[in-house]
């Protein structure tokens, strides 16, 4: 499994600016909130989800912190079957990260095709910046979403851009 150190090192090879902050471990949107005033762009929320009966891969969706989601109107609107949270052990063994440190970055300990990532179109267009977790929720790091879609392309996953379903 990936450090937060190697993932950095790997970014930097690609020559991906990725600043990154050290804090307390949050675990909750509305922890990370009170980390604002130094980490301007956008804040992602992720749902890590296991289909609850077919066999398939897991869903990695990266939403803007704040967009209400509810998941089985995501999951249809992605043709995929009924699925539900999957549980800390597949985190640690899909993504290598512990429950609170979800991060489109665990796809780096991810086979390609074990998990389908998406990402909200409306955050990955709408900030020049996002903010996402190094594997750890102890620190934060900013990276352009074009550089960290052309990373996980790089590491031969396939991110898909997608409208968010409205939550009726």
């Amino acid at each position: 499994m990936e450090s937060p150190e190697g993932l950095l090192a790997r970014l930097a090879a690609l020559g991906i600016e990725a600043p990154t902050v050290t804090h307390p471990p949050v675990f909750t949107v509305a922890e990370s909130k009170a980390l604002r005033p130094s980490l301007p762009g956008g804040h992602v929320r992720n749902l890590f989800l296991k289909p609850e009966k077919a066999a398939g891969p897991f869903l990695l969706a990266v939403i803007e912190e704040d967009r209400p989601v509810k998941v089985n109107a995501l999951v249809r609107a992605l043709g995929l079957p009924r699925s539900g949270f999957a549980d800390a052990d597949a985190l640690r063994a899909q993504l290598g990260v512990e429950p609170g440190s979800v991060t489109p970055f665990g796809l780096v300990n991810a086979a390609p095709g074990a998990v389908r990532a998406v990402f909200d179109r409306g955050l990955m267009q709408g900030f020049a910046w996002i903010h996402v977790h190094p594997l750890t929720n102890t620190m934060t790091t900013a990276i352009r979403p074009d550089d960290l879609l052309r990373f996980l392309r790089d590491l031969g996953h396939a991110p898909e851009l997608v409208e968010m379903p409205n939550p009726a």
